[in-house]
């Protein structure tokens, strides 16, 4: 027996001897290197460490040192200086789930899809780790980022997994091609159900705060979202810079403030901007209210060719349209103001009173295929309730026609100025006149013009100026049919003979002031040259001599 007894010591003195080398040999540089070697052998990944390391002092931890994880047909997931696997009594029922994760110094890869990680924590920590998924659908970098999940059980494309709370700081993050630095991040999921109940971070000289939500069908609810002094750059239009809210799937504003912001990008930009939303759903495209509003001022605002200064825009959102209960702002030097709703259901936006004094206008090249082009689906038809103007200058420098009116004024009541997309004088009356224009060369002072439109024809009643010594008159019917066929009788008395030369007739054969009498018939389609198209008589007394000439499709038969 004690044969046996001294067999079965040196046995066990010779395991535990065994177990003590293997435990030595384990936290070498060669076991570390013998171990990472076999489980890559024996796995779908590929793991290497420079050292293993355990302390009695601290049994329920193993350390691994300069650490790389990941699959073998992908970068590796996690590269850190360290990794502390905190170990429990369930490790026997489930090897790779760990009472603790913790890792430092590294960055850790993340992607949407994929096979996912074989590992989870109760909790996992990062210390100085950098985040990277260029991959994902909203791409992220961070940098210098502690935080904690818990529990930690990624699945395939989730990383955090479905049911963990998480709080995360970042001492630099881009997301989605937006950086920002001292960013804070707390929240959680709960069956895929996203909890963002703080969020902080300092963007663009700024600073963002705010919290939200997301459903498990990516639908968004932002119940607080704070700009503060932000200063913005970017490359993009305004249109495209504003196309990933505009086109979300569905996010709700519960209230978005805006303080002190400048933004600026291609051709536009706006300073000093405030701003509050309240209550409004976008979603694809399109929105949703009820009982909603937006509040905006701001020092200047910039798109392209048009400059506001000190606009101010207030409106109510309700689930039949929008009401615009303010709009004024300084432009070219004047102001315009306005107040009015637009309605969903015929997509019409009513102005009940448009005033606009002390304009300094000069009209793009452009402006008459801008007049001519269709109006966007939203807006069908505009109609003004009120029009008044008071000492405005226009200009048009059109090679072609250029034209001038200083201090022009007027009236209009009723005055539907698109109808299905398209601009027009398509009903209501109006009155304008100036102290003095200029139409293609010729001199004129205190011109004035009457209309009313109807949905058959825009009726010029009176259209008259003063020329150096003399008066023109004239009335005029235009056809509201796509052929817009022109009718126009202007008189003239004691007025330069050749006053029409620079308006398109050709010269007369006479000298001095005199008499004249025009009557044209045209058409002004949009598809059809001008000239082409017109017809009429021009009578000229001048003394004693008198001239008739007759215009048929734009030429006058032995004219100059």
């Amino acid at each position: 027996m004690k044969v046996i007894g001294k067999i079965l010591l040196t046995i066990l003195l010779l395991l535990l001897l065994a177990v003590v080398a293997v435990y030595v040999l384990a936290q070498t540089q060669w076991g570390a290197s013998w171990i990472s070697r076999t489980l890559s052998q024996h796995s779908d990944y590929q793991i290497a460490f420079t050292k293993l390391e355990h302390n009695f002092s601290d049994p329920s931890h193993l350390i691994l040192d300069n650490a790389s994880f990941g699959l073998k047909t992908q970068p590796a997931t996690v590269v850190a200086k360290k990794i502390d696997l905190g170990l429990s009594s369930g490790q026997f029922a489930d090897p790779l789930h760990f009472s603790s994760i913790w890792l430092e110094n590294g960055t850790l890869n993340v992607t949407d899809n994929g096979k996912p990680l074989a590992f989870s924590a109760d909790r996992l920590q990062l210390n100085q780790m950098a985040i990277d998924s260029p991959g994902s659908k909203l791409p992220v970098a961070a940098r210098r980022v502690d935080g904690g999940i818990v529990p930690w059980k990624p699945q395939a494309g989730d990383f955090i997994g479905s049911d963990a709370s998480f709080q995360m700081s970042a001492g630099s993050l881009e997301l989605n091609g937006v950086p920002a630095t001292n960013v804070l991040l707390q929240g959680s999921i709960n069956s895929n159900q996203l909890v963002v109940s703080n969020l902080g971070a300092d963007v663009a000289l700024g600073s963002v705060t705010g919290s939200a939500q997301r459903d498990a069908q990516g639908n968004w609810q932002v119940a607080i979202l704070r700009l503060n002094s932000i200063r913005l750059q970017s490359d993009q239009s305004l249109s495209n810079f504003l196309d990933p809210i505009l086109t979300l799937p569905s996010v709700h504003f519960d209230r978005i403030d805006v303080t002190d912001a400048r933004l600026e990008g291609a051709d536009w930009a706006v300073t000093d901007l405030d701003m509050a939303l309240k209550n409004i759903t976008l979603r694809n495209g399109d929105w949703e209210s009820n009982d909603g509003s937006l509040s905006m001022n701001a020092s200047t605002f910039v798109n392209g060719s048009l400059e506001l200064n000190d606009p101010i825009v207030n409106l109510a959102f309700s689930p039949e349209g929008v009401a615009l209960t303010q709009f004024s702002s300084r432009w070219v030097n004047g102001l315009i103001r306005t107040s009015g709703h637009w309605t969903r259901s015929d997509k019409k936006l009513t102005l009940d009173e448009l005033a606009v004094a002390g304009l300094e206008y000069t009209l793009p090249q452009n402006w008459h295929d801008r007049w001519m082009a269709r109006l966007p689906d939203w807006l069908d038809s505009v109609e003004v309730t009120k029009f008044a103007a008071n000492r405005n200058l226009i200009i048009d420098i059109n090679p072609d026609f250029p034209f001038q009116l200083t201090s022009l004024e007027g009236n209009g009541s009723n005055l539907l100025m698109a109808r299905n997309h398209q601009w027009g004088i398509w009903s209501g009356n109006v009155s304008l006149n100036a102290a003095e224009a200029t139409f293609n060369r010729v001199d004129v002072r205190h011109p004035s013009i009457t209309l009313n439109a109807d949905d058959n024809n825009i009726n010029v009643t009176e259209m008259s100026a003063f020329t150096k010594s003399g008066m023109v008159e004239s009335v005029a019917t235009l056809s509201q049919q796509p052929q817009r066929a022109l009718s126009l009788t202007m008189t003239g008395r004691e007025v330069p003979v050749d006053l029409l030369h620079d308006w398109g007739w050709p010269t007369v054969p006479l000298d001095g002031n005199g008499t004249l009498q025009l009557k044209v018939q045209g058409s002004l389609a949009a598809d059809k040259p001008l000239k082409a198209g017109m017809n009429g008589t021009l009578s000229v007394t001048a003394g004693d001599k008198t001239l008739q000439q007759t215009m048929t499709g734009g030429q006058v038969a032995g004219a100059q």
